[in-house]
């Protein structure tokens, strides 16, 4: 996938900032609590927009569907100055129910709008690259070695939220489960 060198920057810098929330100091995955605090805080992280999108990007970790792959593509190819508004994508990407309040907090914003998009291809990048490693990149050697995309129409959904992160085995299932449960409020069994 080409990028522009706008996102290719912030790229490593949203998947770092993604690493930092994701365990505190003993080890323990906190990734979940860590965002549900960030999200409490949209009416101040809107401020950082513009200097730091990818700390603020990361409070829609997760809250994005994906139904137009080049779409995303074509974006991830654009300078911060050639983003399309947030609206004219509106067929391309949708967001999970939970985010939408907090995208309306952001489109209040005069760059808001910009932002989302900014927010939206960050998080297909990382998308992308967890099911491409869960994939084994995707498609085969030969495809790759040919510098071409991998076609698909427009109702592809293959990257949404949940596919990206599908536990794979019964062991990570119940691990996902625990996590989830721990997320909640629930004490872990051990």
């Amino acid at each position: 996938m080409n990028l522009s060198p706008y996102f290719d920057d912030l790229r490593t810098a949203y998947q770092a900032e993604l690493e930092d929330l994701a365990q505190d100091s003993e080890g323990n995955d906190v990734l979940r609590r860590r965002l549900q605090q960030k999200r409490a805080e949209i009416g101040f992280l809107v401020q950082m927009m513009d200097l730091s999108p990818e700390m603020v990007a990361v409070v829609f970790h997760q809250g994005f569907r994906f139904h137009q792959p080049r779409v995303l593509e074509h974006l991830l190819r654009q300078q911060p100055e050639d983003l399309p508004a947030w609206g004219s994508l509106s067929e391309a990407v949708t967001l999970e129910p939970w985010a939408q309040s907090l995208a309306q907090a952001v489109l209040r914003e005069p760059q808001g709008g910009t932002f989302m998009a900014v927010a939206a291809g960050l998080e297909y990048l990382h998308q992308h690259a967890r099911l491409a490693a869960h994939a084994g990149s995707g498609h085969d050697a030969a495809d790759a070695d040919d510098g071409e995309t991998p076609e698909h129409d427009d109702d592809y959904d293959a990257l949404s939220a949940d596919d990206a992160l599908e536990p794979q085995d019964s062991h990570s299932r119940e691990e996902a489960s625990a996590d989830w449960l721990a997320g909640v409020g629930f004490d872990r069994k051990d």
